[in-house]
Formats: structure tokens, sequence, C-alpha cells
């Protein structure tokens, strides 16, 4: 379901694009996930401008090299800080873990900082969906989520909502009830991780709310 964003380009922090495509999954219970049915997980297709990967033009392999390390530092910095200033923090520079698993203690936001990969949400049965530098994706808490290709160079910066601590999840049938309770513990974000008091992450998330209680 894409969303419509009405974002100031003024109040932007540098690298973010004003223009992302943004489209929420709402994913219910399913092969013994217990997902987020109140709150849609969001993804952003090109929400940040970033250092490019084919820009390089020295002879040298050695200053090739050293010029992508660059860039990709300078990448994972800008997305590092971008969510820091929206109190998304306790991050991480990795992959993306193989398997189905899920944090029930927290908001996860997920942003590409170099490669590309393909994502599957919500368990073996959930949609699969592309993710590529510049995008950013943001997981509601027991929201199952796994890997399921990357490209060797792909790199992703992990952040959690107000740095929380976050547990581990394997979709274990016998801890899904004590899932769904915690998740719902957790509060909704005080700024979306990308566009901070302006974006859609609040909007779509208070809608969720709403239409859940009405349902």
């Amino acid at each position: 379901m894409p969303i419509l964003m009405d974002v100031q380009k003024q109040d932007l922090p540098i690298g973010v694009l004003s223009d992302a495509q943004v489209e929420a999954f709402r994913l219910e219970p399913s092969a013994g996930f217990p997902n987020n049915p109140r709150l849609p997980a969001l993804i952003y297709r090109g929400a940040f401008r970033l250092p490019g990967q084919s820009c390089l033009t020295h002879a040298s392999r050695h200053l090739r090299a050293a010029d992508e390390h660059a860039a990709n530092e300078l990448a994972a910095r800008t997305i590092e800080k971008t969510f820091a200033r929206h109190r998304w923090s306790s991050g991480w520079r990795d992959g993306v873990y193989d398997y189905h698993h899920f944090h029930s203690t927290a908001h996860e936001v997920l942003g590409c900082y170099w490669g590309r990969a393909t994502l599957q949400l919500g368990g073996p049965f959930g949609p699969s969906l592309g993710f590529a530098r510049g995008d950013v994706l943001v997981l509601p808490a027991c929201t199952a989520h796994k890997l399921v290709a990357a490209s060797e160079d792909f790199c992703v910066i992990g952040a959690y909502e107000r740095g929380r601590s976050y547990d581990m999840q394997l979709g274990d049938p016998a801890h899904h009830l004590a899932s769904e309770r915690r998740a719902r513990e957790v509060p909704l974000p005080e700024f979306d991780p990308v566009y901070g008091d302006g974006g859609p992450l609040l909007l779509a998330w208070r809608m969720g709310m709403e239409s859940h209680l009405q349902s």
C-alpha cells in the first residue's frame, strides 16, 4: 500500500531525499510468527542520496579500494547520524540473518548503505521485497524478517527506537503469547527515523492503531 508524504525539504538532514517511495505491509500472525497486525512494516525506497559505488576513476587498484572504503564509510555515517538525530540508536553495521527472526521488545530500523538484497517479511509465507542502497525498512516489534539473497557487498545499519534493548525470537509457538504481550508494551516512536516529526511512520502507525481498535 503506497503512502503519500508531505516533507519540507528545508528541514531534511544532509543526504535525505524528500521523494522516497514509501510502501506499507500489514502482516498478520503466520506459521508461529506473531508479527504486528496493529502496525505495518514500512519500506522507504530511495530515502538517502549516498556516494556512488561506480564513480572510481583512479588507475591504481589500491587507490580505487581506498576510495571505495571512504565512500562506504561516508554512506554508513550519513544513515547513522540521521537515525541518531531522530532517537533511533544502539546501532550496528552488518548484514541480515538468513533465517526468520524477530524482536519483541523494540521497533527496529534497517538502512542499506551498500549493495542490495532480497528480504522476506512475516515468516515463510510472507512477502519478499528488494532492498538496495539508500533504502530504509522499519519493522515494528514482533515483525519476522530474514535475508533471502544478497550481493557480496550488502551492508546495513540497524538501530532501535530510543535505543531500546532487543531480544531474539525465532518463532517458537510456546513463546508466541509472551512475545505479543511484550510488543504491546513497546511505545510508539517519538520520531520517524528518516524524516523526524514530518515523516510517514507516525501517521501510518497511528492509523494502524485506530484501525485495529475499530476492527
